[in-house]
C-alpha cells in the first residue's frame, strides 16, 4: 500500500509539473500575457515549490510523513480548483504559488516516504528511479489529454487534474506509514549542520541547475514551439509523447544500470547529454526533428533528480534527517526555477519568438551541472 500511495503521489506531482506549459499557451492568449508575465508566473510557481519543500521536511520529521502527503495532495486540489475560476495575470499567480507549494511538499513527501518502501527487487537509488517513472507518466499524460481528449480546454483539464488529485488523498489517508522519529526532532542547529555538508551543498547544487533545465522544459517548449511555428496540438504532443515519454523510458532503463554502475557516473553522463540535447532541441522548427530531440533530452534527463535525491536520502537516514536533507536539497533544486523563469522571461520580453535565445540557458545549465557532479564524492 505505501507503493501504491507514493507512485499516486508522484503522478500527481507530475500531472501538475507539466501543467503550466500545457496551460500557458492558452492562458496567455485569453488574457494577453506577455513572455515576461509568463515568468513572473512561472516565478511565483517556484517559490511556492521552494516554500513547500524546505517546510514539507521539518514537518514530517515532527509529525510524520503521512501528514505531509495528505497536506500537499490537499493544497494541490485547492490550487487547481482556484486556477479554474482565476481570471486574469494576478489570481493566476496566486493560484500558481499555492500550486507549487503542495507540488514541493509533495515531492518532499514522496521522496522521503519512499525511503520507508522494503522491496526486494529494488535497492537504493533504484528505488528512486522506479517510482518516478510515475512522475513521467503524469507528465506525459497531462499535455497529451490536453490536445488529443480536451483540445485545450483549460477548464475540462484541471477538472481531471483535481479527481486525479482526490484519488491519491483518498488512497494515502488509508495508508499505514512510519511515525515521527523518537530518538531524533527537529532543530535548528541540525539544519546548520546539514547546510554545511559538502556532501548536501553540491547534491543541492546539482538540484538547483537541474531543475532549472527539466522545469525550463516543462513550461517554456510548449510557447517556444508555437512561436517557430509549429501548431498548438503538435507542441502538445511534442512536449508529452517527446519530452514525457523520454523522462518515463529513460527511468525504466536506468534502474537496472544502477546495479552495475555508480550514481555519480549516472549522474554525470547524463549532464553531458542534457547539455548536447537542449541545444539541439532550440535550433530546429521542424515539428519531426524537434520531437527527436525533445525525446533525447527527456532520456538524459531521466535519472537525475531521482537518483540526487536518493543520495541525499542515502546520506542522511542513518542519523535520522533524511526528511530534513531531502527538503533542503528539493528546496535548493526549486531555487534553480525561481533564478531561471524571470531570466528566460526577461530575455524573451514581449516577443515569444526571442525564447529561442532565452532558452540557452538550459544547456550552459547542463554543463556547469556536470563539473558538480565531478567534484561529488562517491557515496
Amino acid at each position: 500500500m505505501l507503493l501504491i500511495a507514493v507512485i499516486l503521489g508522484i503522478f500527481t506531482y507530475g500531472m501538475i509539473a507539466a501543467m503550466l506549459g500545457t496551460i500557458l499557451p492558452e492562458l496567455s492568449r485569453r488574457f494577453q500575457l506577455t513572455p515576461s508575465q509568463n515568468g513572473k508566473i512561472s516565478m511565483m510557481q517556484a517559490i511556492g515549490l521552494m516554500f513547500g519543500g524546505f517546510f514539507a521536511g521539518p514537518l514530517m520529521d515532527l509529525q510524520g510523513k503521512k501528514v505531509g502527503m495528505l497536506l500537499s495532495l490537499a493544497l494541490i486540489g485547492l490550487a487547481l480548483v482556484g486556477l479554474r475560476a482565476a481570471k486574469g495575470f494576478v489570481p493566476i499567480a496566486g493560484m500558481m504559488f499555492v500550486l507549487g507549494t503542495g507540488g514541493g511538499a509533495l515531492v518532499t513527501s514522496a521522496f522521503a516516504a519512499a525511503n520507508d518502501i522494503q522491496v526486494s527487487w529494488l535497492q537504493g537509488a533504484a528505488v528512486f528511479n522506479a517510482v518516478n517513472l510515475f512522475f513521467g507518466l503524469g507528465g506525459l499524460v497531462t499535455p497529451l489529454i490536453a490536445a488529443r481528449v480536451f483540445r485545450n480546454d483549460v477548464p475540462k483539464l484541471l477538472i481531471f487534474a483535481t479527481c486525479v488529485a482526490i484519488i491519491a488523498l483518498a488512497v494515502n489517508s488509508t495508508t499505514a506509514m512510519a511515525p515521527p522519529s523518537g530518538k531524533v526532532s527537529f532543530q535548528a542547529e541540525q539544519v546548520t549542520s546539514l547546510i554545511t555538508s559538502p556532501v548536501l551543498l553540491l547534491l543541492s547544487l546539482s538540484l538547483f541547475l537541474y531543475v532549472a533545465c527539466e522545469v525550463g522544459v516543462w513550461n517554456w517548449l510548449a510557447r517556444h514551439l508555437i512561436a517557430q511555428g509549429v501548431p498548438d496540438e503538435k507542441a502538445l504532443t511534442i512536449l508529452s509523447l517527446g519530452f514525457a515519454l523520454g523522462l518515463l523510458l529513460g527511468r525504466v532503463a536506468v534502474v537496472p544500470v544502477l546495479g552495475s554502475v555508480t550514481p555519480k557516473m549516472v549522474l554525470l553522463a547524463a549532464a553531458l547529454l542534457m547539455a548536447a540535447t537542449t541545444y539541439i532541441m532550440l535550433q530546429t522548427a521542424n515539428p519531426g526533428t524537434a520531437w527527436i530531440a525533445v525525446f533525447c533530452a527527456g532520456l538524459a534527463m531521466a535519472p537525475v533528480f531521482p537518483t540526487a535525491l536518493g543520495l541525499v536520502g542515502t546520506a542522511f537516514k542513518p542519523v535520522g534527517l533524511d526528511a530534513t536533507a531531502t527538503g533542503i536539497a528539493s528546496t535548493c533544486g526549486w531555487l534553480g526555477l525561481v533564478v531561471s523563469s524571470p531570466i528566460i522571461g526577461g530575455i524573451a520580453g514581449d516577443d515569444p519568438k526571442r525564447l529561442k535565445k532565452a532558452l540557452l540557458l538550459l544547456p550552459a545549465a547542463s554543463l556547469i551541472l556536470a563539473g558538480v557532479i565531478l567534484a561529488l564524492p562517491q557515496l
